[in-house]
């Protein structure tokens, strides 16, 4: 299953040569001792160099990956997998669990659960494009640290902005500082990651991560269940095995599945679907009726209809704004 921030990319034109006023506004970045504007260089040149036609540039580093828009975008439906993203440069909006996040430089937002988000980019020039490092939550190395790590008591809610701690910066700074010296990173990156989920822990968001990493939570076991949807989203899937994955009876599965993730596992199913159809037709210029069939759509009519109910509008629609783009 592709990645959420691969799923529905940013209206993105090609990135031009660097103007003058460009190169003075990196030189002056460059020359600030902020950690976070030297974090902020090093993830704007390998985004640069790397950033594909959705602004996604994965990085070599496990989960890890710089996201670029040279414009604000249009809105942005995933069901997102556990992240936090450090917003370095620009803004960005986003709506998840009734609530509504708009965040800035210097400020990150994680996500501790699996659930659906509607966002926006809503501050990008080709000037001072948008850029955001995003890592992906692990949960095998929050296992690992569970029994080193004292995390602070209380609960936290599953989605939260707040200004990036200073130790993530340093920890994130230290890995960018590795994204041009691959035999350096692949030695190195293990150790980082796992620094950074620490300072992640140890943070304020660490109550929420911390139930990432206990397999039999109930956040622990519906995770079996949503990664069995992930990687096979275009069968049809009984909640029967769903549950037996998660170790529950179908009641208490369906009533904690929905606590987490604010969806039944059908619904969860679906959007899965017509997200993927969605990256199909605008990323890979697939027909309407191969992307339905693609995901597991038997009936074009019941897929169009859906489709539409989810993004306000046909995928026909979609398809040509995004050729008018190209």
């Amino acid at each position: 299953m592709p990645e959420p921030r691969r799923l529905l990319p940013v209206s993105i034109i090609p990135f031009p040569d660097r103007s003058i006023q460009t190169i003075r506004y990196c030189m002056a970045i460059a020359q600030s001792s902020s950690p976070l504007a030297q974090l902020l260089v090093h993830c704007r040149r390998f985004a640069d160099a790397n950033a594909g036609p959705d602004g996604s540039a994965p990085t070599p580093a496990r989960g890890l990956s710089v996201v670029r828009a040279l414009h604000p975008g249009e809105l942005m439906v995933a069901v997102q997998k556990p992240v936090i993203a450090m917003l370095l440069q620009g803004r960005k909006r986003v709506t998840t669990l009734g609530a509504s996040f708009e965040y800035a430089p210097g400020e990150a937002m994680v996500i501790a659960a699996d659930i659906p988000t509607v966002s926006r980019i809503a501050h990008a020039s080709i000037a001072e494009p948008y850029y955001a490092l995003v890592l992906e939550l692990d949960p095998a190395i929050l296992r690992a640290l569970r029994p080193a790590v004292s995390v602070r008591s209380g609960k936290a809610p599953p989605v939260r902005v707040e200004p990036i701690d200073a130790e993530v910066i340093d920890a994130s700074l230290r890995l960018a500082r590795l994204l041009d010296r691959p035999e350096a990173l692949s030695v190195l990156a293990d150790g980082l990651l796992r620094e950074l989920h620490y300072w992640l822990l140890m943070g304020v968001h660490g109550p929420a991560i911390a139930a990432l990493g206990v397999p039999d939570s109930h956040a622990g076991r519906i995770a079996r269940a949503v990664d069995i949807l992930r990687r096979e989203y275009a069968r049809p899937i009984r909640v029967e095995e769903l549950a037996q994955a998660a170790a529950m009876s179908e009641p208490a599965f369906h009533k904690h599945f929905r606590a987490i993730t604010t969806l039944s596992p059908l619904q969860f199913q679906k959007q899965l679907r017509l997200i993927e159809a969605r990256r199909l037709m605008l990323s890979e210029g697939a027909k309407i009726a191969q992307a339905a069939h693609m995901v597991g759509y038997a009936s074009v009519t019941q897929f169009t209809r859906e489709y539409g109910r989810l993004f306000d509008a046909p995928p026909g629609r979609d398809i040509r704004i995004a050729n008018a783009v190209a």
